[in-house]
């Protein structure tokens, strides 16, 4: 049974990525779906596609979305996609690039909060926050002091949301990735085709050979928003191509 049919969702981070990738399943299942990023403009329109163009490291315009958020109905699930990705040594790190990080986790935080309220008045509804294999482990060809810190507390978030919104029927879990083929990596490599050759060198990286897709992250973000994982909430889900499991 499709439970998305009719139902809203919002996707922080639905611009690009895996955000995009989520957005484009919700939509084919006939969800509603509100797409939130720096550049709406670049997505094309689309039948049940809204766009809302929100920095979510800016206070004033989380407080404007999260007015918004308040003002829906029916709204069931909410993706926190957003992410940067910028690998840099732990003693080069900047204040500015500590904030360029940290800064996601309070909006995030705040946007969560004001989905839950509308989620409770809508009866429930489920949560899934992007987080990172990197806040799990280190890998010293990629320093990722400050992103790791940031997408820690992100799982952290996951647990103890999970805890207090059970008893208003709201799930909350998030994923895990390792290496995914996303537009992060262009500005890491400087550009995509030099992303896409750097990119080769990390197949190998996964026991399963190959890098992630958007698509194979959207899938399981689907899953875990789905009926189908209804008695799944505060799981930190590793889809990482068996690397925590082991090294190639």
């Amino acid at each position: 049974m499709n439970n998305f049919q009719n139902k809203t969702a919002i996707i922080i981070g639905g611009t690009s990525g895996i955000g995009r990738a989520t957005a484009e399943q919700l939509l084919e299942k006939g969800a509603n779906v509100h797409i939130v990023g720096r550049n709406p403009q670049k997505v094309s329109d689309a039948p049940n596609l809204f766009k809302h163009q929100v920095d979510i490291t800016k206070r004033d315009q989380v407080a404007q979305l999260t007015d918004k958020i308040g003002q829906l109905s029916n709204l069931h699930y909410l993706v926190n996609a957003s992410g940067i990705f910028g690998p840099k040594p732990f003693l080069d790190h900047t204040p500015e690039d500590y904030d360029s990080y940290l800064d996601l986790n309070r909006g995030f935080f705040f946007i969560s909060q004001a989905s839950a309220k509308a989620m409770k008045n809508s009866g429930g509804g489920s949560i899934v926050n992007v987080g990172s294999m990197w806040a799990k482990q280190a890998v010293k060809a990629t320093p990722s002091s400050a992103y790791s810190m940031q997408k820690a507390g992100l799982h952290s978030l996951t647990q103890h949301m999970a805890m207090e919104l059970a008893e208003h029927n709201i799930r909350v879990n998030a994923v895990s990735p390792a290496v995914v083929d996303t537009p992060v990596y262009h500005s890491v490599f400087g550009s995509e085709e030099a992303a896409k050759e750097a990119l080769v060198g990390f197949n190998n990286f996964h026991p399963i050979g190959r890098n992630g897709t958007a698509k194979d992250i959207a899938a399981s973000i689907v899953f875990l928003l789905s009926n189908q994982s209804s008695w799944i909430t505060g799981t930190i889900l590793d889809i990482d191509g068996g690397v925590m499991a082991g090294r190639n």
